[in-house]
């Protein structure tokens, strides 16, 4: 009886720890964006003084309720990056780890990130990180 409490017990453990491990490796890459220079994406188009800083995979609404509108990624810096669209006369900066992002399950791309609380591209509220 001890051996097979023993067996269930370390079975157990190792279940435990691949799910702890996974879990932590999913929540990092949820809230930032990994950008490079040439990637388009879906950004807030409210301006430099919005600070939102929404981004997303898909088109729709910020959480300050504009229009994203899709721009490519100009530059890349620590935690910030700078993007181009049409219409706008200079480049805008945005954080790449956002404060908030999509609670959606991992099946959806939509990948939104925000510094304000809201609802995502997807509908789904945004979630603290």
């Amino acid at each position: 009886m001890d051996k097979k409490f023993l067996r269930v017990f370390q079975v157990g453990l190792v279940l435990c720890l691949v799910v702890l491990i996974g879990t932590l490796s999913f929540a990092g890459s949820r809230g930032k964006f990994e950008v490079k220079v040439g990637d388009e994406l879906y950004v807030c188009a409210c301006g430099e003084k919005c600070p939102c800083d929404t981004i997303s995979n898909n088109p729709g609404k910020c959480t300050c309720d504009a229009d994203l509108v899709k721009a490519k990624v100009v530059r890349v810096e620590k935690d910030k990056a700078y993007f181009k669209a049409e219409g706008w006369t200079k480049e805008r900066a945005f954080k790449t780890v956002g404060k908030y992002t999509c609670a959606c399950p991992p099946a959806c791309k939509c990948d939104t990130i925000s510094q304000n609380p809201g609802k995502c591209t997807c509908g789904v509220e945004m979630k603290k990180m």
